[in-house]
């Protein structure tokens, strides 16, 4: 029997592994998919699995061995992958539902499989390919091909692989605006469990990693496998359990009613889904996509900039000497991007007005954006700026002047969300005026970073172009089409990817940008649970994290400046604050929290993500450790009072031979309440192996609710 498995040079390395078995007259059997058992030969493991497939009769499901596109023609009673029909002519619809692919060649090298297969009856052809990537995830691909006379409809295109029969619990993502990426688990039971996008983007509540694993897996703990869909536009993330026991791990793009048809020679192409598994838990599997994501040629460079962008400090309000006083606080306290956001455009001195009229406006900005620029650049500082290229306010020139750009269902009204319709990007005239004036914009000014807003759900999205129907698909393409075309255009620009905040990050997104906004909520204990399971995606460098001021502006709660800053300090830390109303030692513990910040920059954003399975509720451990384990940044954080008593202080994943000092890693005079006992080893710090830390950990000390110690572990 013929095998196929990647990575091909060695089965057993770090990440996730992957075994295929071609089967004569059909398609090929995926054998296995998951981290190599510890301690077990792969050569083992590979004979194993082909006896399991040859034992497994083709056509019955109870072999665990899957095929790679599961069909009603390989006796799968479950959901299939490939959902569509032919519309040959008025009389012959809905036939050629049930292909049967025969597989025809395989193409193979060390880190990719691409098999070809046909079904002649059907007049379909299907290319699938495997990669194995940086880091160790394994991404998959279907390409359906229409061979033969007459229009394909296609539903639904899937890519799903088994997962083990002892898998238990499912952990996905859901939230809200300002609640991104909020935890939800429960057990696997029989049937299919389905998450789905409808809102032309990923969207708050997306799944983002859908994760199946063992009883009580944990951050470190337990064997775990996940799936992520790197699309930007609608999605569908499912786990399938039948009765069996099979059980497989899904994900594919939400093709809406007859948005997908393929005339005779043409493709469809799945987006990319990748699929991870560890047996050290989820820090394993975000270890996997944070390594993928750091060998992309768009992965940021260099040290991240301190960015302070202006929207919670002036809104609407562009009055150039405040700005100007802004950008001299700002570089006077180590920022070193600043970033003018909404409101320099067109008619834009409201939410209501001046979307889609991308040119400066001479009402606010008579000299245009020049002087301010100067300004800032001769501050020392970079200089960014706001867009929101795929939306348009009713109220607009560019809306006046076509009506007929906006998605929408052709003979009833159009639906505004904030005021706001969304330009048809399947469309090239509208794809051409928007890269001509952005392109302007970048060309004229010294402009070095753009955040790219999408503040708009797109719901009811039908495109006059296509004669009213569905034109999510076509948009998610246009808008990849237009940002690289920028990009191609002006390599130079760093792009943030914000939508409403962080309701699209994706995989598909960051392979275009540096920076994500992680989420519109700036308030600081909000934050610690949005970026903690963002971060289960996206590695820290990445996701835009800001200091907001003393009382946030969306919840009204009041913190600590070192707690504001302590939450920031893990991410790419900016400056969401009118500083100007800031006092003097406010603005002094701020600079020097910056300071502190840039000095642990490299280790911050290059090092491993890890999180401690505490327990409780009230207290989270988290930190980034040097991949040689000779350094470690960490955060004991305390968001509520410890009940009974604090979580004890353990940290994994050191060299337990060695020994670390652990000191506390805060500015100088930390301001601590005098009725709070501190902990012992405050001052010099204590020395420790790492033996220890992992199992007993330091001594726990007591912190007020909304706190965080951060603490600093170098190899001696």
């Amino acid at each position: 029997m013929t095998e196929y498995a990647l990575p091909a040079e060695n089965l057993a390395e770090a990440g996730t592994s992957l075994v295929l078995f071609a089967v004569p007259g059909t398609l090929s059997r995926v054998g296995w998919l998951g981290p190599c058992p510890p301690g077990l030969d792969p050569a083992d493991l590979r004979r194993t699995l082909g006896e399991h497939t040859s034992a497994a009769s083709v056509h019955h499901t109870s072999g665990r061995a899957l095929p790679v596109l599961p069909a009603a023609a390989d006796h799968w009673p479950g959901q299939p992958g490939l959902r569509g029909f032919r519309l040959a002519s008025d009389r012959s619809i809905g036939r050629d539902w049930s292909p049967a692919f025969v597989q025809t060649d395989a193409l193979v090298d060390a880190r990719r499989i691409e098999l070809l297969a046909e079904d002649p009856a059907s007049g379909l052809a299907l290319r699938t390919e495997f990669e194995s990537m940086p880091g160790g995830a394994i991404r998959v691909r279907h390409t359906l091909t229409n061979q033969a006379a007459g229009q394909y409809l296609l539903q639904g295109l899937d890519v799903m692989l088994p997962v083990p029969d002892r898998v238990a619990e499912l952990l996905d993502l859901t939230g809200r605006w300002g609640r991104e990426r909020a935890p939800q688990r429960h057990p696997i039971r029989d049937g299919i469990w389905l998450r789905e996008a409808r809102t032309g983007r990923p969207g708050p509540e997306s799944a983002t990693l859908l994760s199946a694993g063992t009883a009580g897996f944990g951050f470190t703990s337990g064997e775990v496998w996940g799936v992520h869909l790197a699309w930007s536009g609608n999605g569908r993330y499912f786990v399938q359990r039948l009765d069996s026991g099979q059980t497989v791990l899904g994900a594919g793009e939400l093709l809406l009613p007859g948005e997908l048809s393929l005339a005779e020679g043409e493709s469809y192409a799945t987006p990319w889904v990748f699929f991870v598994a560890s047996a050290d838990g989820l820090d394993g599997l975000a270890e996997q996509l944070h390594g993928y994501l750091r060998s992309l040629p768009a992965h940021p460079r260099g040290p991240r900039p301190v960015v302070c962008n202006v929207w919670e400090a002036v809104y609407f309000d562009h009055e150039l000497d405040r700005l100007r006083t802004l950008a001299d606080q700002a570089a006077a306290i180590g920022v070193e991007r600043f970033v003018l956001d909404d409101g320099w455009f067109g008619g834009r001195r409201h939410d209501r007005a001046g979307l889609g009229d991308w040119t400066v406006s001479d009402q606010v900005w008579p000299d245009g954006l020049g002087p301010l620029i100067e300004h800032v650049r001769a501050a020392g500082m970079s200089f960014g700026l706001w867009f929101e290229p795929e939306m348009v306010n009713p109220d607009s020139e560019l809306y006046r002047a076509h009506p007929d750009w906006v998605l929408a269902v052709p003979d009833r009204p159009a639906l505004t969300m904030r005021n706001q319709l969304v330009l048809d990007l399947g469309r090239p005239a509208v794809r051409q005026r928007l890269f001509g004036q952005l392109d302007a914009l970048l060309t004229e000014y010294p402009i070095d970073f753009v955040k790219w807003d999408h503040n708009r759900p797109l719901i009811d999205g039908g495109s006059a172009a296509r004669d009213g129907a569905a034109g999510v698909h076509a948009q998610t393409l246009g808008f990849y089409e237009l940002l690289d075309r920028l990009r191609a255009a002006h390599p130079d620009v760093e792009w943030e990817s914000c939508a409403s905040g962080g309701a699209r990050i994706d995989l598909a997104v960051l392979e275009r940008a540096q920076r994500v906004w992680t989420s519109d909520m700036t308030d600081a204990l909000a934050r610690q649970q949005i970026q903690r399971w963002t971060g289960q995606l996206v590695p820290p460098e990445y996701l835009g994290a800001h200091i907001s001021a003393p009382v946030n502006h969306q919840t009204g709660r009041q913190f600590s400046l070192d707690f504001r800053a302590g939450t920031a300090f893990f991410g790419d830390l900016g400056v969401e604050w009118d500083i100007s109303q800031a006092s003097a030692g406010e603005r002094a513990r701020l600079a020097d929290w910056i300071a502190l910040y840039k000095r642990h920059r490299p280790l911050l954003h290059g090092g491993r993500t890890f999180r401690l399975d505490t327990g409780s509720d009230a207290c989270w451990i988290h930190g980034v450790r040097s991949a040689d384990r000779s350094e470690a940044v960490l955060a004991y954080v305390q968001l509520d009072e410890a009940v009974p008593e604090p979580v004890p202080f353990r940290i994994p994943g050191l060299d337990p031979s060695r020994r670390y000092l652990a000191t506390e890693l805060a500015p100088p005079e930390r301001a601590v309440h005098p009725s709070l006992p501190d902990y012992r080893w405050a001052g010099e710090g204590l020395l420790v192996s790492g033996a220890v830390l992992a199992g007993v950990g330091l001594p726990p000390p007591q912190r007020w609710p909304a706190s965080a110690l951060l603490v600093h572990l170098q190899a001696r």
